[in-house]
């Protein structure tokens, strides 16, 4: 392949519509690649960091600074390197920024980078982004998680649990598992603005409710699936994400809906009577990422039956997966790109969770943007499971649209990855 030509970087808006980062790299044979940075609302506090610039302007939130130090120090640094060497391009970002977290440069002005590369060599290679990182290998489409209600930092703390999700467990192909959500999400509207708790939308386009409980929400999700036409547990199962570090921090939790304060224990014991009450096959962030007893005790107690995913708790490093899977914590990894900074090292968080056993669900942020290399990366490096948010909002529609047309395509993966996927010990 031919080697990096140029590299220039541009302030774009977010779905939230806040600044990020966006960067174009042009290869001497003139292929070109685009990489753009998402942003999460809740964050793990290990996960790599942006540069914002601070100050008055966009609350603090501009991006100029990063864009600056893609021009003056990481251009020139990546200036006649192979585009196909990426794990060496890799490396050399983290080695420029210098600090652990990614903090100088910004992992917001590396993650744009390191995606930009990877398209380019994808392109110059002639082949779809999927397929190019899946070399040789058969791979399979990927299982959606899908929200239908938006909750936490999502949508102002309306109520605790941050995700409630489908997953169409009795789905035979991507196309089935969008169609089955699609009646899930219109019949869960049709019985909110019934209910008279219809708000409006969250960040991620799932339903914004007004619910009195938690344990409502799920009630009314079940109901949304009956209504759909669909057997709950048999044919959709429910997927949480509590995002449990957004109101728990020193093994004690504070659910506002609930007008409770639980310790590990009794924040244990409320979600086993979840799982008991509910058809839940998979629970993200159950316990604080502070919590490594709990989440070790919960996993002990709940892992033979639903997936329990680490997301503030794994941070998309590595090493933490490694950590946990010695412990016995959690049985799966949310995978996300910008936690870990740099596209060598999400693969490797990637793979660690496959070599300890854990399920991987690859996973979009918050504040996203129309770009779709997240579809393509959960494809070709076969993860098994992908969370990108509602089934509303055209940044999100953009991704599941383009796993059906990848599914549709000439050349195709293998198959779907159906629910088999899902964790279980």
């Amino acid at each position: 392949m031919s080697r990096i030509e140029a590299v220039h970087a541009r302030r774009i808006w977010d779905s939230r519509g806040r600044p990020t980062v966006e960067v174009d790299i042009v290869t001497e044979a003139g292929a070109r690649g685009r990489g753009i940075a998402p942003a999460g609302a809740s964050r793990g506090s290990r996960e790599a960091m942006e540069l914002r610039d601070g100050g008055a302007a966009f609350d603090g939130k501009d991006v100029m600074t990063a864009i600056a130090g893609i021009g003056r120090e990481i251009a020139p640094a990546l200036s006649g390197f192979d585009v196909s060497e990426q794990a060496a391009i890799d490396a050399m970002l983290i080695t420029l920024d210098g600090t652990a977290d990614k903090s100088r440069l910004g992992g917001n002005a590396l993650i744009a980078t390191s995606l930009a590369v990877l398209h380019a060599a994808a392109h110059e290679a002639g082949l779809p982004l999927w397929r190019y990182v899946a070399g040789d290998e058969a791979v399979r489409l990927p299982l959606p998680q899908i929200q239908i209600f938006g909750g936490g930092a999502h949508a102002e703390r309306r109520v605790d649990v941050q995700d409630f999700m489908v997953i169409a467990t009795s789905a035979t192909s991507f196309a089935q598992a969008l169609e089955m959500t699609a009646e899930v999400y219109l019949h869960a509207g049709k019985l909110m603005r019934k209910r008279g708790v219809a708000q409006g939308v969250a960040d991620e386009g799932g339903w914004w409710p007004a619910f009195s409980s938690n344990e409502e929400a799920m009630d009314v999700l079940v109901a949304s699936i009956e209504a759909a036409g669909f057997v709950p547990g048999v044919d959709v199962g429910i997927a949480l994400d509590i995002a449990a570090s957004e109101f728990g921090k020193g093994g004690q939790y504070t659910l506002g809906l609930d007008n409770a304060r639980l310790d590990t224990d009794a924040m244990i014991e409320k979600l086993l009577r979840w799982i008991e009450r509910y058809p839940i096959v998979s629970i993200e962030d159950p316990l604080s990422e502070d919590d490594e007893a709990g989440m070790i005790a919960f996993t002990r107690a709940a892992g033979s039956k639903v997936q329990i995913v680490g997301d503030d708790f794994l941070v998309t490093n590595a090493a933490l997966i490694e950590a946990a899977a010695s412990k016995g914590a959690c049985n799966a990894a949310l995978i996300k790109l910008n936690q870990a900074g740099t596209v060598t090292e999400t693969l490797a968080a990637l793979r660690a969770a496959k070599a300890h056993g854990y399920a991987s669900i690859v996973s979009a942020r918050s504040g996203e943007t129309e770009d779709v290399a997240i579809v393509h990366l959960a494809t070709g490096w076969n993860a098994g499971q992908l969370k990108v948010g509602s089934f509303a909002r055209s940044e999100r529609m953009a991704k599941w649209n383009e796993g059906i047309r990848i599914e549709d395509g000439g050349e195709r993966p293998a198959g779907f990855a159906c629910a088999s996927v899902l964790a279980r010990r």
